[in-house]
């Protein structure tokens, strides 16, 4: 397996250095669709570090509860994907009618289902109303009891268990050497998380358990997202009981003096880092962005070796990657040497 990256080139980097802190705060939320606000979060955790400000303590449980409900939002729509991969499409239909429910909450609460990101420079764009609380809360109620029921499907349904346990190991060992993060490297026992440890918005204040599994299989990552998911509905809960009155946001500075930092975020799929270096003025020198697939592509390579052909698929799409949708797999013949070129549509079809 030979993984070659870096042909998707956007200039995301070039642009936030173009632009000013403020405008930039909205690029940094384009660089995913599927986790704008965890990238302004951390963008705006290192802009704020290189500025030498803090946000006020409402707007820091506000954040959290925009982080948690786009790892909902984002873990669900990653395990309808997993069972499409699979063939399993009424699960797959299951999965993403109950992922309509957080975006709804995002809607609610933000003002947007896709990028809703709460975070501005110096604290929070909204304030969360109170009268939305209790819909918030019956709505967590309701995928609480769904997701628990996901889980005992997943772990018992004999179809899963022949997909996915045994399937696309990634051994402890590896992830750590190949410094795999996020739910790949919990699922293969590394007990790491950037909310517990090293706390940023209010996860220092908020008390819940980092889910680790041992086998690294994708049935070991399909249960750590949905067992994740399952505790970012508890954070949230904690984070209303606990979510201080008081102002959501402090003045930001025109010009920013000259620093550095980096700011770090527990993105649904892992570590997201932002390096920002600022120069006296109101935009970056210079900006860098290291997304969590990209730290896990390379452990897809010892996932896929001694798997079947019709296995890369799912093993692939069990890191949750976010890659172009026209990339394609060159398969090379052993015995003849021969290579051709196949979709992923069509890697799907071999397995039937």
């Amino acid at each position: 397996v030979d993984l070659r990256l870096g042909y998707n080139h956007k200039g995301i980097e070039q642009g936030l250095s173009d632009r000013s802190y403020a405008h930039g705060l909205y690029l940094s939320a384009r660089v995913c669709g599927i986790c704008n606000s965890t990238h302004s979060l951390a963008f705006t955790r290192a802009v704020e570090s290189v500025a030498g400000i803090e946000c006020p303590d409402r707007a820091r449980y506000i954040r959290v509860i925009d982080a948690e409900l786009e790892r909902i939002h984002s873990h669900l729509l990653w395990a309808g994907i997993a069972a499409h991969e699979i063939g399993f499409t009424t699960l797959f239909m299951l999965f993403w009618r109950d992922r309509e429910l957080s975006l709804d909450m995002r809607e609610l609460l933000f003002g947007q289902r896709i990028y809703a990101s709460g975070t501005y420079l110096g604290g929070a764009r909204v304030d969360i109303k109170e009268k939305d609380i209790p819909q918030l809360i019956r709505t967590l109620n309701k995928l609480e009891k769904s997701v628990k029921h996901y889980i005992d499907v997943c772990t018992s349904d004999r179809t899963i268990i022949a997909r996915c346990s045994g399937v696309g190991v990634l051994k402890k060992k590896d992830a750590r050497e190949l410094c795999a993060v996020g739910p790949t490297a919990r699922a293969s026992g590394v007990d790491f998380d950037i909310r517990r440890d090293d706390p940023y918005a209010a996860y220092g204040e908020i008390p819940f358990d980092v889910i680790v599994e041992q086998d690294g299989d994708v049935l070991a990552k399909v249960v750590v997202r949905l067992r994740e998911t399952l505790e970012s509905i508890e954070i949230i809960r904690q984070v209303i009981d606990a979510m201080p009155k008081g102002a959501i946001r402090t003045k930001f500075p025109e010009n920013v003096p000259e620093n550095e930092a980096v700011g770090r975020t527990e993105a649904p799929r892992g570590e997201l880092m932002y390096y920002v270096r600022s120069n006296g003025t109101n935009k970056p020198e210079r900006v860098r962005i290291r997304t969590p697939s990209y730290a896990n592509w390379p452990s897809v390579r010892p996932m896929l070796v001694g798997g079947t052909i019709a296995e890369i698929p799912i093993v692939v799409a069990s890191i949750d990657p976010c890659f172009s949708c026209t990339d394609r797999v060159t398969i090379i013949d052993t015995e003849t040497g021969k290579s051709r070129i196949v979709t992923k549509e069509e890697l799907r079809r071999l397995r039937k």
